[in-house]
Protein backbone atom coordinates (compact mmCIF):
# COMPACT_ATOMS: atom_id res chain seq x y z
CA UNK A 1 0.00 0.00 0.00
CA UNK A 2 2.92 2.33 1.07
CA UNK A 3 6.23 1.52 0.22
CA UNK A 4 9.28 2.15 2.91
CA UNK A 5 10.88 5.03 1.56
CA UNK A 6 7.27 6.92 1.40
CA UNK A 7 6.50 5.37 5.36
CA UNK A 8 10.12 7.47 6.13
CA UNK A 9 8.86 10.60 4.58
CA UNK A 10 5.48 10.62 6.54
CA UNK A 11 7.28 10.26 9.53
CA UNK A 12 9.97 12.94 8.65
CA UNK A 13 6.61 15.27 8.06
CA UNK A 14 5.09 13.83 11.25
CA UNK A 15 8.08 15.00 13.16
CA UNK A 16 8.54 18.48 11.62
CA UNK A 17 5.29 19.31 12.10
CA UNK A 18 5.71 18.13 16.05
CA UNK A 19 9.00 20.30 16.24
CA UNK A 20 7.11 23.54 13.85
CA UNK A 21 4.01 23.40 16.74
CA UNK A 22 7.21 23.19 19.76
CA UNK A 23 5.33 19.78 20.95
CA UNK A 24 9.05 18.40 20.73
CA UNK A 25 12.48 19.20 19.85
CA UNK A 26 14.49 17.08 17.85
CA UNK A 27 17.29 17.26 20.57
CA UNK A 28 14.47 15.74 23.47
CA UNK A 29 13.13 13.32 20.49
CA UNK A 30 16.91 11.95 19.98
CA UNK A 31 17.34 11.76 23.78
CA UNK A 32 13.60 9.35 24.19
CA UNK A 33 13.87 7.24 21.24
CA UNK A 34 17.99 6.63 22.32
CA UNK A 35 19.72 8.43 19.44
CA UNK A 36 22.24 11.19 18.99
CA UNK A 37 20.74 14.24 17.81
CA UNK A 38 22.79 14.52 14.76
CA UNK A 39 21.24 10.98 13.51
CA UNK A 40 17.72 12.86 14.01
CA UNK A 41 18.96 16.29 12.44
CA UNK A 42 20.59 14.05 9.15
CA UNK A 43 16.93 11.97 9.09
CA UNK A 44 15.10 15.24 9.00
CA UNK A 45 17.05 17.26 6.32
CA UNK A 46 17.06 14.01 4.14
CA UNK A 47 19.95 12.72 4.49
CA UNK A 48 19.34 9.42 5.77
CA UNK A 49 16.64 7.34 6.13
CA UNK A 50 15.83 5.22 9.35
CA UNK A 51 15.31 1.06 9.78
CA UNK A 52 12.39 -0.20 10.81
CA UNK A 53 13.81 -0.36 14.58
CA UNK A 54 14.79 3.52 14.24
CA UNK A 55 10.64 3.86 12.67
CA UNK A 56 9.80 2.14 15.79
CA UNK A 57 11.40 4.24 18.05
CA UNK A 58 10.44 7.22 16.84
CA UNK A 59 6.96 6.10 16.87
CA UNK A 60 6.73 4.58 20.23
CA UNK A 61 8.14 8.20 21.27
CA UNK A 62 5.09 9.75 18.92
CA UNK A 63 3.22 7.80 20.22
CA UNK A 64 1.70 6.62 16.89
CA UNK A 65 1.42 3.68 14.91
CA UNK A 66 2.78 3.02 11.25
CA UNK A 67 -0.44 2.67 10.32
CA UNK A 68 -1.15 6.41 11.57
CA UNK A 69 1.38 7.77 8.58
CA UNK A 70 -0.80 5.94 6.19
CA UNK A 71 -3.19 8.77 5.12
CA UNK A 72 -6.91 8.16 5.50
CA UNK A 73 -7.66 8.82 2.00
CA UNK A 74 -5.30 5.97 1.33
CA UNK A 75 -6.73 3.65 3.73
CA UNK A 76 -10.47 3.89 2.35
CA UNK A 77 -9.45 3.68 -1.08
CA UNK A 78 -8.35 -0.09 -0.45
CA UNK A 79 -12.19 -0.48 1.19
CA UNK A 80 -15.44 -1.54 -1.03
CA UNK A 81 -17.16 0.89 -1.89
CA UNK A 82 -21.05 1.75 -2.85
CA UNK A 83 -22.47 3.92 -4.81
CA UNK A 84 -22.99 6.80 -1.71
CA UNK A 85 -19.28 6.31 -1.15
CA UNK A 86 -18.28 7.24 -4.91
CA UNK A 87 -20.48 10.26 -4.63
CA UNK A 88 -19.90 11.45 -0.95
CA UNK A 89 -16.38 11.63 1.09
CA UNK A 90 -15.62 11.67 4.78
CA UNK A 91 -14.01 14.51 6.57
CA UNK A 92 -12.39 13.81 9.42
CA UNK A 93 -13.37 16.16 12.88
CA UNK A 94 -10.35 16.85 14.97
CA UNK A 95 -9.19 18.87 17.95
CA UNK A 96 -7.27 21.63 17.97
CA UNK A 97 -3.82 19.87 17.92
CA UNK A 98 -5.21 17.43 15.26
CA UNK A 99 -5.96 20.39 13.34
CA UNK A 100 -2.14 21.16 13.30
CA UNK A 101 -0.92 17.69 11.88
CA UNK A 102 -0.31 17.26 7.86
CA UNK A 103 -1.46 13.53 8.47
CA UNK A 104 -4.06 13.44 11.50
CA UNK A 105 -3.26 10.30 13.32
CA UNK A 106 -6.54 7.74 12.89
CA UNK A 107 -6.89 7.29 16.80
CA UNK A 108 -7.18 11.19 17.07
CA UNK A 109 -9.94 11.75 14.70
CA UNK A 110 -13.61 12.25 16.46
CA UNK A 111 -15.91 10.95 13.94
CA UNK A 112 -16.37 11.71 10.32
CA UNK A 113 -18.98 13.65 8.24
CA UNK A 114 -19.65 13.26 4.80
CA UNK A 115 -19.93 15.99 1.80
CA UNK A 116 -20.34 15.81 -1.81
CA UNK A 117 -16.98 15.29 -3.84
CA UNK A 118 -18.27 17.64 -6.28
CA UNK A 119 -18.85 20.07 -3.65
CA UNK A 120 -15.08 19.75 -2.16
CA UNK A 121 -13.41 19.78 -5.80
CA UNK A 122 -15.04 22.70 -6.78
CA UNK A 123 -13.21 24.71 -3.65
CA UNK A 124 -10.06 26.39 -4.91
CA UNK A 125 -6.88 26.19 -3.14
CA UNK A 126 -4.53 28.69 -2.69
CA UNK A 127 -1.20 27.89 -1.08
CA UNK A 128 1.66 30.47 0.64
CA UNK A 129 3.63 27.78 2.03
CA UNK A 130 3.87 24.00 0.85
CA UNK A 131 1.10 22.08 1.85
CA UNK A 132 0.96 19.54 -0.83
CA UNK A 133 1.47 16.53 1.65
CA UNK A 134 -0.86 18.17 4.21
CA UNK A 135 -4.62 16.19 4.28
CA UNK A 136 -6.93 19.00 2.85
CA UNK A 137 -9.72 19.19 4.29
CA UNK A 138 -10.74 18.61 8.20
CA UNK A 139 -13.58 19.62 10.45
CA UNK A 140 -13.47 21.77 13.52
CA UNK A 141 -15.65 23.09 16.40
CA UNK A 142 -16.18 26.55 17.32
CA UNK A 143 -15.45 27.23 20.68
CA UNK A 144 -17.20 29.85 23.07
CA UNK A 145 -14.61 32.71 22.44
CA UNK A 146 -14.55 31.81 18.52
CA UNK A 147 -18.72 32.37 18.28
CA UNK A 148 -18.69 35.27 20.44
CA UNK A 149 -16.14 36.84 18.28
CA UNK A 150 -17.76 35.90 14.81
CA UNK A 151 -21.00 36.07 15.38
CA UNK A 152 -23.48 35.95 13.38
CA UNK A 153 -21.58 34.03 11.50
CA UNK A 154 -20.37 31.32 13.43
CA UNK A 155 -21.87 30.02 16.82
CA UNK A 156 -20.59 28.37 19.79
CA UNK A 157 -19.84 24.85 19.10
CA UNK A 158 -20.75 25.00 15.13
CA UNK A 159 -18.72 22.82 12.86
CA UNK A 160 -16.64 24.57 10.19
CA UNK A 161 -14.84 22.83 7.49
CA UNK A 162 -11.21 23.69 6.94
CA UNK A 163 -9.42 24.11 3.61
CA UNK A 164 -5.95 23.76 4.91
CA UNK A 165 -4.33 24.29 1.31
CA UNK A 166 -5.57 27.72 1.41
CA UNK A 167 -3.60 29.91 3.44
CA UNK A 168 -3.21 32.85 1.43
CA UNK A 169 -4.80 36.17 2.80
CA UNK A 170 -6.14 36.94 -1.20
CA UNK A 171 -10.00 36.87 -1.02
CA UNK A 172 -11.10 33.93 -2.30
CA UNK A 173 -14.58 35.62 -3.83
CA UNK A 174 -13.96 39.69 -4.69
CA UNK A 175 -15.83 41.84 -2.30
CA UNK A 176 -15.51 39.11 0.29
CA UNK A 177 -13.43 38.55 3.64
CA UNK A 178 -12.01 35.70 4.61
CA UNK A 179 -12.24 33.64 7.33
CA UNK A 180 -9.12 31.11 8.60
CA UNK A 181 -8.22 29.10 11.27
CA UNK A 182 -5.37 30.47 12.84
CA UNK A 183 -2.93 29.14 15.41
CA UNK A 184 -1.81 31.00 18.32
CA UNK A 185 0.81 29.22 20.31
CA UNK A 186 -1.12 26.31 21.24
CA UNK A 187 -4.37 27.48 20.32
CA UNK A 188 -6.92 28.04 17.03
CA UNK A 189 -8.85 30.84 16.97
CA UNK A 190 -11.42 31.52 14.20
CA UNK A 191 -11.01 35.14 12.83
CA UNK A 192 -10.35 37.46 10.13
CA UNK A 193 -7.02 37.98 9.59
CA UNK A 194 -4.67 40.67 8.14
CA UNK A 195 -0.89 41.73 8.59
CA UNK A 196 -0.14 45.08 10.19
CA UNK A 197 3.61 45.59 10.19
CA UNK A 198 5.38 42.48 11.43
CA UNK A 199 2.44 40.99 13.08
CA UNK A 200 -0.96 39.21 12.32
CA UNK A 201 -3.84 41.17 13.21
CA UNK A 202 -6.88 38.85 14.26
CA UNK A 203 -10.13 40.99 13.88
CA UNK A 204 -13.56 39.39 15.22
CA UNK A 205 -16.62 40.05 13.49
CA UNK A 206 -18.28 41.71 16.59
CA UNK A 207 -16.99 45.47 17.55
CA UNK A 208 -17.39 44.32 20.94
CA UNK A 209 -15.03 41.56 20.64
CA UNK A 210 -11.48 42.63 21.13
CA UNK A 211 -8.43 42.42 18.52
CA UNK A 212 -5.85 39.87 18.81
CA UNK A 213 -1.98 39.91 17.17
CA UNK A 214 0.34 37.07 16.60
CA UNK A 215 3.39 38.70 15.90
CA UNK A 216 5.45 37.17 12.73
CA UNK A 217 8.78 35.49 14.09
CA UNK A 218 11.86 36.13 11.84
CA UNK A 219 12.20 33.55 9.26
CA UNK A 220 9.13 32.73 9.03
CA UNK A 221 6.28 33.43 6.69
CA UNK A 222 2.54 34.65 7.77
CA UNK A 223 0.59 31.35 6.39
CA UNK A 224 2.88 29.28 8.53
CA UNK A 225 0.22 30.71 11.21
CA UNK A 226 -2.96 30.16 9.03
CA UNK A 227 -4.15 26.30 9.21
CA UNK A 228 -6.79 27.05 6.64
CA UNK A 229 -9.54 28.89 5.40
CA UNK A 230 -13.16 27.95 6.98
CA UNK A 231 -15.48 27.58 3.83
CA UNK A 232 -18.30 25.77 5.29
CA UNK A 233 -19.97 26.55 8.75
CA UNK A 234 -22.96 23.65 9.74
CA UNK A 235 -24.83 25.40 12.79
CA UNK A 236 -26.56 23.16 15.31
CA UNK A 237 -30.24 23.57 15.78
Amino acid sequence: MVDFVRLNDQLREAVSARIATRQLTGLSLARKAGFRQAHISNFLHQRRGLSLDGMDRILSVLGISVIDLIPAGELSAHLPKDANDREYEGVALVDAATLMDPQPQLQRIREQLKFKRSFLRRLRPDPVTPRSSWVRFLLFKASDDDGAAMHPRVLPRATLLIDRHYNSLRAYRRGDTNMFAVLKKDSVLIRYVEITGKQLTLRPESNTHPLDFIPIESGRSYGDYILGRVCHVSIET
